[in-house]
């Protein structure tokens, strides 16, 4: 199984990263080529998430990609976001990731379901210090006080914290997103731009259609 986990780099991609395009045959496996496209430099990888709001109304945020383990795509948050509550009420979500300068686009829909406890804690231990300190002081209150406030209290807390590793806070959890639908956009200067999409079936096989750009 392939997995990638942002910040130490990714299992080597069967098909070396070929992108669908204009007259070759797309590759039969979605989640292979998404494991090509992404970067193996260790560097992070951000990603649009989108939902649905209580509301009814879009709702959509930048968050990290903490894994893909060659099925799902995994991210982390606070139980007490927006989006946690938008992914309870309604388990389904859309992420988006781009590279401009490779021109190419993947875009993932699927079904969300919290992970475990302890893949949950390995993705906050894989966090770096900046980012395991924000899970904890980063809530609403603290949202809402002045910057010299925020400041006070992120000091505060580092210095009550100096150990270089945090345990995670109650707070932490962590949910993947299993596809259903997958779709590679692929850029040219000199021909028209091309998607692929991939649809999964009942029975778990994927049926693949070429899309304009």
């Amino acid at each position: 199984m392939t997995t990638v986990l942002p910040g130490s780099g990714r299992a080597a991609a069967n098909d070396g990263g070929a992108a669908p395009s204009e007259g070759r045959a797309a590759p039969s496996d979605p989640l292979a080529l998404a494991a090509s496209w992404l970067p193996d430099t260790g560097a992070p990888v951000t990603m649009t998430l989108s939902t649905i709001g209580l509301d009814g109304w879009p709702s959509a945020r930048t968050v990290l990609l903490s894994r893909f383990d060659g099925e799902r795509l995994h991210f982390h948050t606070d139980a007490r976001s927006r989006k946690a509550a938008e992914v309870a009420a309604l388990p389904r979500a859309t992420v988006t990731i781009t590279w401009p300068e490779a021109a190419r686009q993947l875009v993932v829909t699927g079904d969300v379901a919290r992970v475990t406890d302890q893949e949950a804690r390995d993705a906050y231990a894989a966090r770096t210090r900046y980012l395991q300190v924000l899970a904890w002081v980063n809530d609403h209150p603290l949202a809402a006080a002045d910057e010299d406030s925020r400041r006070a209290a992120w000091a505060a807390f580092a210095a009550e914290h100096p150990e270089p590793v945090l345990e995670p806070p109650d707070t932490w959890v962590g949910f993947a997103i299993t596809p259903r639908r997958m779709l590679f956009w692929r850029g040219a200067s000199d021909a028209p731009s091309n998607r692929a999409v991939y649809e999964r079936a009942a029975d778990g096989t994927w049926t693949t259609e070429r899309w304009p750009g």
